[in-house]
């Protein structure tokens, strides 16, 4: 047994120095069993609340959010870091991921694919580095071939177009269910959403809204089902904590307009292929959603967006 010894030191400090030993030994104990990196989200920001989600005021109209959000995407400092030395590296980032992706089977070589929010067109370069060939990007300004003109409210794509969707702009939604239906609108049944999230209230200044755990978002998917929620440490862009959300639209069948779940597919004279969850009743669509003749969702556009909400 080692015999501890205080030479030379007043009879009073030796229990005050040995408490101190005893405490450091202690908490050196205690930072061994803690792991430096979650493998797995926080359960608060996968169980949550409804209210986690926050939407920015100050717009006084869709225009002046609109005009915010160009202020970040024509910034010509920003698009010369993007196109420049942040280019090649985070192609290869998302390269590596997309590949991941692959190698689950949640794309292919023959998806075709769209990223929302994709600035100059990196995750798309990405997309087709790794061999999905059919890929796209959609932003408030274009930046061709790999990027097209036009508001992830209002997606300019017909519906059912897209094997696989990606974004990692969320927190930027003024509309986050608008944001969400367009996917699920232009998702074909049995596609995959990926979404890459900043659970935090410290999102840059033109973010629309904070988000604080995944549950207020998943229950936004109303034809989809949740694959996965985890986290990963920012893929090296720029980014301290990301959730990773992987959802499926779910195939079902339409009974002349309406939705009704597989089950009850036998029973139609009319089925065409479309994805819910189950049968949605009018009452659970949201009233400041267009629709036509067969209750599809559609938004006319981002000023008509903005005029149904502001007076609903």
């Amino acid at each position: 047994m080692l015999k501890t010894t205080f030479p030379n030191l007043p009879l009073i400090l030796k229990p005050t120095i040995l408490a101190l030993f005893l405490c450091l030994s202690f908490l050196l104990f205690l930072s061994l069993q803690t792991p430096l990196h979650r493998r797995n989200l926080p359960s608060s920001a996968v169980s949550g609340d409804d209210n986690d989600l926050h939407i920015r005021p100050g717009y006084s109209s869709y225009d002046k959010y609109i005009q915010r959000q160009l202020n970040k995407t024509l910034n010509p400092k920003l698009r010369q870091i993007w196109t420049t030395r942040d280019w090649d590296r985070k192609v290869h980032v998302f390269s590596q991921f997309f590949q991941s992706l692959k190698q689950r089977h949640l794309i292919s070589n023959d998806s075709k694919a769209l990223s929302i929010g994709a600035r100059v067109g990196q995750e798309v370069a990405a997309l087709k580095r790794v061999g999905v060939t059919d890929s796209i990007g959609l932003d408030l300004v274009a930046y061709p071939p790999l990027v097209v003109q036009g508001d992830f409210h209002a997606q300019p794509f017909g519906n059912e177009t897209f094997d696989f969707e990606f974004s990692n702009v969320f927190d930027h939604a003024l509309y986050p269910w608008k944001f969400v239906g367009e996917i699920e609108r232009t998702l074909k049944g049995g596609g995959v959403c990926v979404l890459h999230l900043s659970l935090s209230k410290r999102t840059d200044k033109y973010s629309a809204n904070d988000l604080l755990s995944v549950k207020p978002l998943v229950a936004l998917f109303k034809e989809s089902k949740l694959v996965e929620v985890k986290n990963v440490d920012g893929f090296g862009l720029d980014t301290e904590l990301l959730g990773v959300v992987v959802l499926v639209k779910e195939k079902s069948q339409r009974l002349c307009g309406r939705f009704i779940d597989v089950a009850s597919a036998a029973r139609t004279t009319c089925g065409t292929t479309q994805l819910a969850l189950s049968h949605l009743p009018d009452n659970d669509l949201d009233p400041g959603d267009e629709r036509n003749q067969e209750n599809s969702y559609i938004i006319r556009g981002s000023r008509d967006a903005w005029n149904a909400h502001a007076s609903s």
